[in-house]
């Protein structure tokens, strides 16, 4: 005997396509309509439609409907499980605009779902799965399938208080053909050169693009297995993006995004950094504030966040770069081997006097970096040898406040050099803060 599906809620189907009834015992079904199947015939479905009487029901061919989930996972809109900060992540990508959106799951009730829309930033709207089966915002405007309420909304944008132009760009899919043959690549101008290698601008695919040439030496293999795994895992619109890498042969490529500005320590001491204001400084502090609250959450550490490490790119945006000293910390610690190199000036005291690195030293040097921009490039703690600054440091001394610098901003530098780790702001922290200055000079001015 044929065994009972018993549907929850989110177990609801769907009808593939059209279906006219022959008999009294079968049911007429429109493409797209919900179903509740009661039981399995076989090569039919016994099954009702939700948002009529549970009492009208029939027979329909089991290859004409599928679960509702299922269904959905073929709409351009719909994201699944995807979280809530991923899909803000997503939606404020340089790959949508406003007025893009996507459907995912609600994740506060497994029965709903939510719509996200772009404007200047993402609003959330929840979407009601109702006890026939119908999807509404408000219980005064139902409707029998997202899509239809979808289409809805679109022609009636003023009720949701935004416009629906177009699905969200999904990710570009991801590929396990990382490895790309070295022809492939053309190295054009050379951009910069440090400890590890050198910078290129190339092209790939007739595209331009960003060419680390890695000096292996001294590099292990594990080590450098590890740095591109963690490469491969990290998407944020405010973090590098990993194209592609060759590493059989000498030097080893890794490619990225090109930016066209190159890094922000050459843009702020270059012709343009002399017209920028605070609030093109807060913009600045708060885009590499967003990007490295990312890495936090990731449990990820730069290890090396200064202004030369910032790419720039067209509009001020810009992106922290240079991941060559990242490594994935485990229980919130990682201990430096001796012989590393460290960048001092940007270096947590506890970096310098113990080889031991926290998330939170590059808290630390996030107000280094903060100094650099304000100051439009000038080199912390100027005049001073590395031993004098590690020093000065551990007695208490920090830098002084800037010409032109407010208040409030060096106020956070401080708060980012606070001898105590613990006591040093998150990221996500900084972030917030700045964003709240952004707004009050943007009025102000």
């Amino acid at each position: 005997d044929a065994l009972p599906i018993y549907c929850s809620l989110p177990s609801l189907f769907v009808a593939l396509y059209d279906f006219e009834a022959r008999s009294v015992a079968e049911l007429t079904v429109a493409k797209g309509e919900t179903l509740r199947v009661l039981q399995d015939e076989g090569d039919y479905v016994l099954a009702s439609k939700v948002v009529e009487d549970a009492q009208r029901k029939g027979l329909v061919p089991s290859t004409y409907v599928a679960l509702l989930e299922e269904s959905l996972t073929n709409q351009q809109w719909y994201f699944g499980d995807i979280s809530r900060t991923n899909a803000e992540k997503l939606l404020l990508s340089p790959e949508n605009a406003t007025g893009s959106f996507l459907i995912r799951k609600s994740q506060n009730s497994q029965n709903d779902y939510t719509i996200s829309v772009r404007s200047n930033t993402v609003h959330h709207f929840r979407i009601f799965l109702g006890s026939n089966g119908s999807f509404f915002l408000h219980k005064d405007q139902t409707f029998p399938t997202l899509d239809k309420l979808l289409q809805f909304y679109k022609t009636n944008y003023k009720l949701l208080g935004f416009p629906l132009t177009k699905p969200c760009a999904k990710a570009a899919q991801e590929t396990d053909e990382w490895e790309t043959p070295r022809e492939e690549f053309t190295l054009l101008k050379k951009l910069g050169e440090g400890h590890f290698g050198e910078v290129w601008e190339g092209m790939w695919k007739d595209k331009r693009v960003a060419i680390k040439t890695l000096k292996t030496d001294d590099m292990k293999q594990e080590d450098f297995a590890k740095e591109i795994q963690a490469m491969k895992a990290i998407k944020h619109p405010k973090l590098m993006q990993l194209y592609a890498i060759c590493s059989i042969g000498e030097p080893v490529y890794i490619v990225v995004e090109l930016m066209t500005k190159g890094s922000l320590l050459d843009y702020l001491q270059g012709a343009e950094g002399k017209t920028l204001t605070m609030m093109h400084f807060l913009y600045i502090a708060s885009q590499v504030a967003d990007g490295m609250a990312y890495l936090e959450e990731l449990k990820f550490a730069h290890r090396d966040l200064a202004a030369r490490n910032i790419l720039v790119g067209e509009q001020l945006v810009c992106k922290v770069a240079d991941f060559g000293l990242t490594r994935l910390i485990r229980d919130d610690m990682y201990q430096l081997n001796v012989a590393t190199r460290i960048p001092i000036k940007w270096t947590a005291p506890e970096v310098s006097n113990f080889q031991r690195y926290s998330i939170k030293s590059d808290v630390w040097s996030f107000g280094i970096l903060l100094y650099e921009i304000v100051t439009k490039g000038k080199a912390p703690y100027e005049g001073m040898t590395n031993k004098d600054v590690v020093e000065k440091v551990n007695n208490g001394y920090r830098l002084p406040c800037p010409n032109g610098c407010s208040k409030d901003v060096y106020a956070i530098m401080l708060r980012c050099w606070n001898i105590s780790e613990e006591n040093r702001p998150t990221f996500i922290d900084l972030k917030n803060e700045l964003d709240v200055l952004y707004s009050e000079h943007y009025y102000q001015s």
